[in-house]
């Protein structure tokens, strides 16, 4: 069955015994995942969790109507996470709806299906299926929803300040999450005894200063200059500077690109376009920020924005390809840049 927000939250919190299968998918993922979050706080610390993927339903259908019908070895609660559906998970899912028995709960976060999808009709349909689609949030939706996640850290945002963590984060629910929770710690905050966000703690944390040792990167790899970039990469892995601490820099600067090639492109005065992004253009560095205007067009830094969001999202996966993954987009970013300066 379609479910509203109020109906899925509802549910995750307290899995009725009467909805064996969630679907949580659509476009935005962090925001199925962070729905999901909530089934997992539901069962609780002691619950056993019973991962399958795709392939395993695909081999073996029945193994999921299995899993739903056992109870756990120490008798604790147990439910299950699919990840990887697909769409010849259909008869395993079958199988779980239409079994005389499942008394655990089972959760699956598919990402985007499309509208012909079988998998999604199988969810929609039926009535012991309850299938929530999560839509990338406006800019007044995912304010609410930083000053949400900071609430629950103890920590109370202003929405001056959610608003900054919007465009910082470009709306990603999880990038909002990443840069909350350093603010939550900066400000050791907790919900036992919040504190107020301040726009000095996000100017520490913003790691956008021009003076950073970054900032050469930064240049290098949005003006196209190669044998700099790997000069400089050189250099910070020398210091121990991890790939992750790369990313943020060269999305604040992507970004502020954005913005001004949006100002140029509306008045076709470079000069000005510059001038009107303030202090956030460091005085030093106006000649750069402009070549790099000048580099861009809007759908091409656009693109740059998106991959770099990307792979600040793998560095925060925990999987060991993170680094390798940002230094491919560095590589690849700088090319381009390179091939538009000529």
């Amino acid at each position: 069955m379609k479910a509203s927000r109020g109906q899925i939250e509802k549910a995750l919190d307290a899995p009725p015994a009467d909805v064996r299968f969630f679907l949580l998918y659509g476009p935005d993922e962090a925001s199925s995942q962070a729905l999901a979050k909530r089934l997992e706080r539901a069962m609780g610390p002691q619950a056993e969790r019973i991962d399958l993927d795709g392939p395993t339903l695909k081999d073996d259908p029945a193994r999921l109507s299995d899993e739903a019908a056992s109870f756990s070895m120490f008798g604790d609660r147990r439910w299950v996470r699919i990840s990887g559906l697909a769409e010849d998970s259909v008869p395993a899912l079958t199988a779980l709806l239409e079994g005389e028995v499942a008394g655990n709960p089972v959760l699956a976060v598919a990402g985007a299906l499309k509208s012909t999808s079988k998998l999604l009709k199988l969810a929609l349909d039926h009535k012991a299926a309850l299938a929530f689609i999560s839509y990338q949030p406006d800019a007044r939706e995912a304010e609410q929803i930083a000053i949400g996640i900071a609430r629950e850290g103890g920590l109370r945002l202003p929405t001056e300040l959610a608003r900054r963590i919007v465009a910082l984060a470009n709306g990603d629910r999880a990038l909002m999450a990443g840069e909350i929770e350093k603010l939550i710690l900066y400000l050791d905050a907790a919900p036992d005894r919040p504190c107020e966000a301040s726009a000095e703690a996000l100017d520490a944390l913003s790691a956008d200063n021009p003076d950073t040792e970054v900032a050469p990167l930064v240049n290098a790899v949005l003006g196209g200059d190669l044998k700099a970039m790997h000069q400089e990469l050189v250099g910070l892995s020398e210091t121990g500077a991890t790939m992750a601490s790369v990313i943020r820099p060269l999305l604040n600067r992507a970004m502020l690109i954005a913005t001004i090639r949006d100002a140029f492109d509306a008045s076709g005065r470079l000069e000005a376009a510059v001038e009107s992004a303030g202090k956030a253009v460091f005085w030093k560095e106006k000649g750069l920020v402009s070549r790099q205007v000048r580099t861009w067009d809007a759908p091409g830094i656009a693109r740059v924005i998106q991959r770099l969001l990307e792979a600040e999202r793998a560095t925060r996966s925990g999987r060991g390809t993170g680094d390798l993954l940002v230094r491919h987009e560095l590589l690849a970013i700088t090319r381009q840049a390179a091939r538009e300066r000529a």
